[in-house]
C-alpha cells in the first residue's frame, strides 16, 4: 500500500473518466451483480429477469453484458499506459527502468492472482494457475513493451496483427483427431493447448481455461487497443472532438467484429478476435459517454461513488476473492440460498457499503495500492 501526496489519480494528466469507469466496472464485479440477482430473487418480473440474464456470462458463442466486465478492465488497463509508460519514454527515460517496471508489475499481479486462487489454501497440485489478475499482468507487461517500443502507427499494426494472427491460427491449425477450424468448447485449438500444457484445474469450461495459455494473445490485443484510446484522449485535440472520435470509432469496431462474428464467431471463453473488437466497441462507446459527461461537460459529482472504487480497483478485486458475504454466512452456519430474498439483498446493499466505506476511508487517506 503506498500513499500517495497529490491527486488521487497520481497523474495530474490522468483524466477523471478513466478512473470513474473502471470504478463502474469494478462495481459490477464485486457487488453491483449480487444485487441484480437479489433484486430478481425478490422481484421476479419479466423485465427485471431480462435484466438479471445479463448478469449471467453466456455459456459459448454470443454476447451478454457480463461478458463486456473483463474485456474492459483489459481496455481501461491499457488506456492508462500512454499516460505513464508513454509520457517517460517520450521524455527518453531509460528504457531498462520502464522496463524494470512493467517486469516488477507482471510478477506482483501474477503473485496476487495466485494468492486469489488460493495458493495460501490449496495444495499446488490443486491450484489453478490462470485467472484474472494474471491475465491482467501478462497483458500489462506485454501491451507495455510495445507502447514503449512502437508509436502510434506501429501499435496499431501490432493490434491488427494479434487479430488476424490469432483468427488464422484458430481456424487453420488442426486439432489432433478433430481437424482445423473446429470452434466448439470440446474441439478448439486453445482448449486442446491449454488440456495439453495448463496444469488443472480450469475454469470456466471443462475442455480448457477461459483465462488459458492461446487465448491470452489476443487479450493483449484488447489492452491495446485500449492503448491507441489512450493516445487520442492525450492529443492535442479539442474535447469535444475526443469524445466524437472514441464514439465513431467504438460504433466502427461493433460493427466489424459483428461480421467478423459470421466467420470467427463472439466467443469470451476462447477471446476470439470478434469479440476483441466487439466488446473493445462497447469499452470505447462507454468511455466516450463517461469521458462525453465528466470531462467535457463537467458533470463530476456523481461519479465520486465509481471513484473512490477505480482507485483501489486492484484492492477490493483481492479483497473480495478473500471475503465476501457468502463465505460470512457459511462461518455463521447460514446456508445463503435458504435466506429469504428480502434480506438477502439488505445483506447484498450492507456488504456492497461496507467495502466502500472501506475504501472511501483509503481514498481520503491517499492509500492506494500500487503494483
Amino acid at each position: 500500500m503506498e500513499k500517495n501526496q497529490g491527486s488521487p489519480k497520481g497523474k495530474a494528466e490522468r483524466v477523471t473518466s478513466v478512473d470513474a469507469l473502471r470504478g463502474f466496472d469494478m462495481f459490477w464485479i464485486k457487488g453491483g451483480e449480487g444485487l441484480v440477482h437479489s433484486l430478481y430473487a425478490l422481484v421476479p418480473l419479466p423485465a427485471v429477469a431480462a435484466l438479471d440474464g445479463q448478469f449471467e456470462h453466456v455459456a459459448w458463442a454470443g454476447f451478454r453484458f457480463y461478458d463486456l466486465i473483463f474485456p474492459l478492465f483489459l481496455f481501461l488497463v491499457g488506456v492508462v499506459l500512454p499516460f505513464s509508460m508513454g509520457r517517460h519514454a517520450e521524455e527518453g527515460s531509460d528504457k531498462l527502468h520502464l522496463y524494470w517496471r512493467a517486469l516488477r508489475r507482471l510478477a506482483l499481479l501474477f503473485f496476487l492472482g495466485l494468492v486469489y486462487n488460493g495458493l495460501f489454501r490449496e495444495g499446488l497440485h490443486e491450484l489453478r494457475i490462470p485467472g484474472v489478475l494474471q491475465r491482467i499482468a501478462i497483458c500489462y507487461f506485454f501491451a507495455a513493451i510495445v507502447v514503449i517500443n512502437f508509436k502510434v502507427r506501429g501499435q496499431a499494426i501490432i493490434t491488427a496483427a494479434i487479430l488476424l494472427g490469432y483468427w488464422a491460427i484458430m481456424t487453420l491449425i488442426p486439432v489432433p483427431g478433430v481437424g482445423a477450424g473446429d470452434l466448439s468448447p470440446a474441439g478448439n485449438l486453445s482448449g486442446y493447448v491449454d488440456r495439453l500444457i495448463v496444469p488443472k484445474p480450469f475454469c470456466c469450461y471443462e475442455f480448457g481455461d477461459n483465462e488459458g495459455l492461446l487465448s491470452t494473445i489476443p487479450a493483449i490485443a484488447t489492452t491495446l487497443l485500449g492503448a491507441l484510446a489512450g493516445w487520442w484522449l492525450r492529443s492535442g485535440r479539442e474535447p469535444v472532438k475526443k469524445a466524437i472520435g472514441l464514439a465513431a470509432a467504438g460504433i466502427v469496431s461493433l460493427g466489424v467484429g459483428a461480421a467478423w462474428g459470421i466467420w470467427f464467431p463472439i466467443i469470451k471463453n476462447i477471446w476470439s478476435s470478434s469479440f476483441v473488437l466487439y466488446a473493445g466497441g462497447w469499452s470505447l462507446l462507454l468511455m466516450a459517454l463517461f469521458y462525453w459527461i465528466i470531462d467535457v461537460k463537467g458533470y463530476k459529482r456523481w461519479s465520486f461513488f465509481f471513484l473512490v472504487i477505480g482507485a483501489n480497483a486492484i484492492l477490493i478485486y483481492v479483497l473480495r476473492g478473500l471475503i465476501n458475504l457468502n463465505m460470512v454466512l457459511r462461518w455463521m452456519g447460514y446456508v445463503p440460498n435458504s435466506i429469504d430474498a428480502g434480506w438477502m439483498l439488505v445483506l447484498r446493499l450492507v456488504e456492497l457499503a461496507c467495502f466502500w466505506l472501506l475504501l472511501w476511508f483509503l481514498y481520503r487517506k491517499r492509500w492506494f495500492l500500487r503494483v
